[in-house]
């Protein structure tokens, strides 16, 4: 049986935690793994994660860091931590059930039965399905996921999407050590690179609903790398050479 971990990078999420948690564990088959990579949350979410730990022994595990250091550190050493013990699949998702935790059946199969070596949990796939943002945030991001297209020549509708499954083959391919961005540019980066990589990437619709408690982590520095770090991004790439990943799908 294939070994599944969900990587869930903690910020101040003592209101969602607990509740997010027991929703993943509940998923069936019931053999998702969890690891909550926490920045030193003042608000004691690391604690809410260490009470839980013994209700599902080897199940839940928990990677302390000293302070707030970006997503995409939290997420790299997430994806180091996952290969070092050997899972198959390691999927990304939030902890404010903006995710649906019913969707990660889906982008599993996603990778088993259509040979995605990356599954996106996608907004954009089917039209524009997110629920509760203000129409603006709607636009922006939509429009983003526009200009990346444009800018980078990938065919990915939702290239910011925070949900996703990878096969452990494109992160033991990725050089982790040189991903350069930190904040929402970072699920960019990471989907650049492996499409440059020739990976099969499959996206699955989902309906993104914004957090109902808790603090957003957006923000106008986050949005402007995503802007001008894909520019550096795709000149960056002209000088580079990619190996290329030749799929065994069927």
């Amino acid at each position: 049986m294939h070994k599944k971990i969900v990587l869930i990078p903690t910020y101040n999420e003592c209101e969602n935690i607990e509740a997010m948690v027991r929703n993943v564990m509940s998923q069936q088959p019931g053999d998702f793994h969890i690891l909550i990579i926490d920045d030193n949350s003042p608000d004691g979410t690391a604690s809410i994660v260490k009470k839980l730990m013994p209700e599902y022994p080897q199940r839940i595990h928990l990677l302390e860091r000293p302070g707030k250091q970006g997503l995409g550190t939290a997420y790299i050493a997430g994806f180091k931590w996952a290969l070092q013990y050997d899972y198959d699949y390691i999927f990304e998702m939030d902890a404010d059930f903006s995710h649906d935790p019913n969707d990660l059946i889906r982008l599993y199969h996603a990778c088993e039965t259509q040979h995605a070596q990356l599954a996106i949990g996608s907004r954009y796939i089917s039209g524009v399905n997110v629920v509760n943002w203000p129409m603006g945030r709607v636009l922006m991001s939509y429009f983003a996921s526009v200009y990346v297209r444009f800018i980078t020549g990938m065919k990915i509708m939702d290239t910011t999407a925070g949900f996703k499954c990878y096969n452990r083959v494109v992160l033991e391919t990725l050089d982790l050590d040189n991903i350069r961005f930190k904040g929402y540019a970072f699920q960019i980066e990471m989907k650049f690179l492996t499409w440059k990589h020739g990976f099969n990437i499959v996206e699955v619709p989902i309906i993104f609903t914004d957090r109902r408690r808790g603090t957003s982590k957006m923000s106008g520095g986050i949005f402007s790398e995503a802007v001008f770090g894909v520019i550096q991004m795709k000149l960056g790439s002209f000088f580079k050479k990619y190996r290329r990943h030749v799929s065994n799908a069927n």
